[in-house]
């Protein structure tokens, strides 16, 4: 069974719809797992549309999706809870998603999607590999992260050479040429889809830690 993690998607349903679309054919009809890393809506044209896919996926036998939270799903989820300033999301991308939406404040989105991101998981270990939004804090244990760390962190995380036990998997920061930045220790999968690059799936296999080869979308 092949492991296929995406990395930040930010409303482009075009590309995702295509390098699903790769992915599915890569896999030639074997059983396949998804690990989505967060950040689905916000900045980008579709992010009704991408949601929607998300839970149509979910819902389909044959394939199994488990789709992690990311900051800007949380940042959302704190606006509706009154804990995020509400202009402040809109300035980072929240305007586009209300925008997708058809509607005039987070409170108006739809309860089925806003049900649906308050029930992502923060993270997923397959005993290989940790996937995670946006990294880990490098002090602690993998079962002892803080949930703010697991959604926001940056540094020091990027810049540890620390063995985590497992390839942290993450996206949340954009790279630079847009090609995934594969390190000892993690993999950043957050090629800029949102910004012009490609939207990138890492392939995994059941007998390696490591990529087995990268997917890529423009």
């Amino acid at each position: 069974m092949f492991t296929y993690a995406i990395g930040d998607i930010h409303g482009s349903l075009r590309k995702l719809r295509g390098l699903m679309a790769r992915c599915r054919e890569h896999a030639d009809e074997r059983p396949a797992t998804f690990v989505f890393l967060g950040d689905y809506i916000d900045r980008g044209p579709e992010s009704a549309g991408v949601v929607a896919y998300l839970i149509e996926m979910q819902s389909s036998p044959g394939e199994r999706c488990i789709a992690l939270r990311g900051n800007h799903e949380a940042f959302a989820l704190g606006v509706m809870e009154g804990t995020t300033d509400a202009d402040h999301w809109l300035s980072q991308g929240g305007a586009e998603t209300l925008l997708s939406y058809g509607v005039a404040s987070a409170g108006d989105l739809p309860r089925q999607h806003v049900e649906w991101m308050r029930a992502l998981p923060l993270t997923y270990d397959d005993g290989r590999r940790f996937f995670v939004h946006a990294g880990v804090d490098p002090t602690r244990p993998l079962d002892a992260q803080d949930d703010y760390d697991l959604l926001w962190i940056r540094e020091p995380f990027l810049s540890s050479r620390r063995n985590f036990g497992r390839l942290v998997v993450h996206g949340h920061t954009p790279v630079a040429d847009a090609a995934p930045d594969l390190r000892d220790n993690r993999l950043n999968l957050d090629t800029g889809a949102v910004f012009g690059g490609p939207l990138t799936a890492a392939v995994f296999s059941p007998a390696e830690t490591a990529p087995i080869g990268f997917l890529q979308v423009d």
